[in-house]
């Protein structure tokens, strides 16, 4: 059923709103919206910085909710001496075995694009290659 990739959005889309006597905040799971698989950025916005930041570095609304604080994404390139495209399309297709990837915090995105895109492969892998391509042009220098 295409409704089904309501499958949480990356520990969501929102952050919950604090309620007065809650310790932690909780994490509010959402459908993943439509975007376009043209554009890196909207998908970013979209799906990661809910809990990665707007600027990519991991301080997104949801991040205080997540039990594995979610990565600097601004910091790939300097952690592993270049930008790791391979490393990060295979995270995006839920390939790699990451803790935080593939459980109740993060979905498996390669999963939720194939539903998005009814099954189209190409339209899977623009996805992933333009959602790669936004992350590289966010490196810090």
């Amino acid at each position: 059923m295409r409704c089904r990739f309501s499958i949480w959005l990356a520990a969501t889309l929102l952050a919950s709103v604090f309620a007065g006597a809650q310790d932690k905040p909780t994490v509010e799971h959402k459908a993943a919206p439509a975007t376009s698989p043209a554009s890196g950025k909207e998908m970013f916005m979209s799906y990661c910085a809910s809990c990665h930041g707007k600027t990519g570095m991991g301080d997104g609304p949801a991040a205080d909710a997540l039990k594995v604080p979610p990565a600097n994404l601004t910091q790939l390139a300097k952690k592993f001496g270049k930008y790791p495209s391979l490393r990060v399309s295979s995270i995006l297709r839920g390939q790699a075995n990451l803790a935080a990837h593939g459980n109740a915090e993060m979905p498996m995105w390669g999963n939720i694009f194939r539903q998005m895109s009814g099954g189209h492969e190409s339209e899977v892998q623009q996805r992933i290659v333009n959602l790669n391509h936004y992350i590289e042009s966010i490196q810090a220098k």
